[in-house]
């Protein structure tokens, strides 16, 4: 079982090219557990054919710890994959990574991990700033990172914060970073950009996901893209995507870099005068 974490800066289309992915696996074949992280709890919604599934929070509140089951916080959707969404707390109360904290011990402990599927990939709001969004990482569940990226400055920025909080966890366990997944912006020299900060902080660019209009057909849709139009190029792309992580062997502990060196990188490319 490959326990995989996705991060990056909000709104950088990571949940999206999340559903995506485990989309594609599991139209290859493989069995996935898919776990939302995320209080809009939306990581998992065009794998439920737009379906809002209750959170593990939400049902928390509403039966007791003592009286959950299973599959009231574990659906199934797209391809078989296995959907939970953590959720968060009432607006304005507490705080939202305990929500991961709290969903994961519960889906141990009423045995979601019990049928081993070949993926489990935890869907990460934002950057590394709270140790409850950390958790995956903190806690030894998942062991492979990937990092959704483009190359807009703050992007980046977010990208080597995350660097920066694997390295304080690889020091007490065995996670690494897998590389960095590049959701295209179509910024000037992107691809060029995305290659050199992969290699500046001792990983690989694993796939350049290039902005095609489909995939917000197919989210309007309610569908990935995968299922929505299986022939189209996007879906190769994903597929490529897919293929890279499977082939992958390269996992480090980065070396995230200084800030003036992310802006000479972004001026040497031309991203910024």
């Amino acid at each position: 079982m490959r326990q995989i974490a996705m991060y990056g800066k909000g709104g950088i289309g990571k949940s999206t090219t999340t559903q995506n992915l485990t989309a594609t696996l599991a139209d290859m074949g493989h069995s996935i557990m898919q776990i939302g992280c995320d209080p809009k709890a939306d990581s998992t919604r065009m794998l439920m054919g737009g379906v809002r599934q209750p959170t593990v929070l939400d049902t928390l509140r509403e039966v007791g710890a003592e009286n959950v089951e299973l599959d009231e916080i574990l659906h199934t959707g797209f391809g078989g994959i296995r959907c939970v969404e953590a959720g968060g707390p009432e607006p304005g109360v507490g705080c939202a990574g305990r929500g991961v904290i709290t969903a994961i011990k519960l889906l141990e402990a009423l045995g979601a991990y019990d049928e081993d599927p070949d993926f489990v990939f935890y869907d990460v709001l934002g950057d590394v700033v709270c140790g409850g969004f950390a958790m995956p990482m903190r806690e030894g569940y998942a062991k492979e990172i990937y990092i959704v990226a483009s190359g807009e400055m703050m992007a980046l920025y977010a990208a080597n914060n995350i660097c920066k909080g694997i390295v304080k966890f690889a020091e007490e366990g065995e996670i690494r970073l897998g590389g960095i997944i590049c959701n295209s912006r179509q910024v000037e020299n992107e691809r060029a950009l995305m290659e050199a900060f992969a290699e500046r902080i001792g990983s690989k660019l694993i796939h350049f996901v290039p902005r095609d209009n489909i995939v917000q057909q197919a989210e309007i849709r309610k569908k990935t893209v995968i299922e929505y139009d299986p022939t189209c190029a996007q879906a190769d792309e994903y597929r490529a995507l897919a293929r890279n992580i499977l082939e992958n062997d390269l996992f480090v502990i980065p070396e995230p870099i200084t800030m003036d060196e992310l802006e000479g990188m972004m001026t040497e490319f031309g991203v910024v005068d």
